[in-house]
């Protein structure tokens, strides 16, 4: 427990209106809690935001250790629930993008690790202030014959789902019109409850054009939000294989234009299986918490 009258600083920033509070923790001092986070991302109480970005340098953060090689930041990334998650797209720009905006670094690129491994970040060469950031995701794992059919339901409605998997779980539904996936306060209905024991994000997906999608999604821990990287990638990766494209087999990259409800994002798929993505990050604000807003300072 900190003294009352500690200040912890904060950031407020978004990816495609996904947004995000980010915590300089770069010690690691903060014991940062459930509860605390979920405070910090309340929209009424709260800064309010989808998640928490926790910048803590890799040497000193548990989770990174064995992963880091070389890498300085590790994203500590949870969602509005408090939950910990492996993986955020957007949350991974945002993140290179307060290092930046801190001036933690200066190169064209950067290394962050996470939950799911290193994650590479590339800023724009016009413009690496305010421009586009394109960060590596990593391969997309996909399940193998063995894997149960998944279906997902809202209402009478159900349609199949592909599994995706970017670090984090995505079940991605191909539907006629997104206004099927309903209100998406609650998560969708997903069987059988077995193929994704620790939850899932659900995409609903329709097409706007040749290589062309457009999504919504509900966010394991998060609900419904306007963004999500990962599931951008997953859908990328769902559409295709659906339209009978595979790199690593074609030995072509492909790449999609994704639209989200808060914008667009670029996603291509090189010929070893590496998913990128590029898109914007953007810090809104800064300032300093309520004393003991955080029941976990030091």
């Amino acid at each position: 427990m900190g003294t009352p009258a500690r200040r912890v600083p904060f950031l407020k920033g978004h990816g495609t209106e996904n947004d995000f509070v980010i915590i300089p923790d770069h010690d690691g001092r903060l014991d940062l809690t459930a509860a605390d986070v979920a405070r910090l991302c309340d929209r009424r109480a709260g800064v309010g935001a989808d998640g928490v970005l926790r910048v803590v340098r890799a040497a000193v953060h548990p989770e990174a250790a064995g992963r880091a090689e070389g890498a300085e930041w590790f994203m500590d990334y949870r969602n509005a629930d408090g939950g910990v998650a492996e993986m955020c797209g957007n949350g991974l720009r945002v993140f290179a993008r307060y290092l930046r905006h801190a001036g933690l670094v200066d190169a064209a690129e950067v290394t962050v690790v996470t939950r799911a491994g290193q994650r590479r970040a590339r800023f724009d060469a016009r413009d690496p202030e305010r421009g586009p950031v394109t960060v590596t995701m990593g391969t997309a794992r996909l399940p193998d014959g063995a894997a149960p059919s998944v279906t997902v339901a809202v209402g009478a409605r159900d349609w199949p789902a592909h599994h995706v998997d970017m670090g984090n779980p995505h079940a991605v539904a191909f539907v006629d019109d997104l206004a099927h996936a309903g209100g998406l306060r609650e998560a969708p209905l997903v069987r059988p409850a077995s193929a994704y024991p620790h939850g899932t994000n659900v995409e609903f997906v329709v097409d706007r054009g040749e290589r062309h999608v457009a999504l919504r999604v509900h966010e394991r821990g998060s609900g419904e939000t306007r963004s999500c990287g990962t599931g951008a990638c997953a859908v990328m990766v769902a559409a295709a294989r659906r339209d009978g494209r595979d790199p690593v087999v074609d030995g072509r990259p492909v790449a999609y234009t994704v639209d989200v409800p808060g914008g667009r994002l670029e996603i291509e798929e090189g010929v070893d299986g590496t998913v990128s993505m590029t898109g914007p990050a953007v810090i809104v604000a800064e300032g300093t918490l309520a004393p003991g807003l955080l029941a976990g300072e030091d």
